[in-house]
């Protein structure tokens, strides 16, 4: 069984993650300062490394005013 971190859906959320970022017009750097993280954090999960649960994923979503059902892959 593939395990949940590479899975296709989680792929899609780090793209998803890496594209608002830009959109909002950040770098890593910037992003991580906001979420009082360090800028690895930001690149492991943007990169697939490290899995988020919804409240992180709610903070990402605040940060680049984004609605969570962006980050989420539709099975439609």
């Amino acid at each position: 069984m593939k395990k949940a971190i590479y899975s296709p859906e989680h792929q899609y959320l780090a793209a998803q993650l890496r594209k608002a970022r830009i959109e909002a017009g950040l770098d890593q750097t910037k992003a991580a300062k906001v979420l009082k993280r360090t800028q690895s954090y930001i690149s492991k999960i943007e990169a697939g490394q490290r899995r988020i649960d919804i409240f992180q994923l709610n903070e990402f979503a605040r940060m680049y005013k984004k609605k969570l059902t962006f980050f989420i892959k539709n099975k439609d």
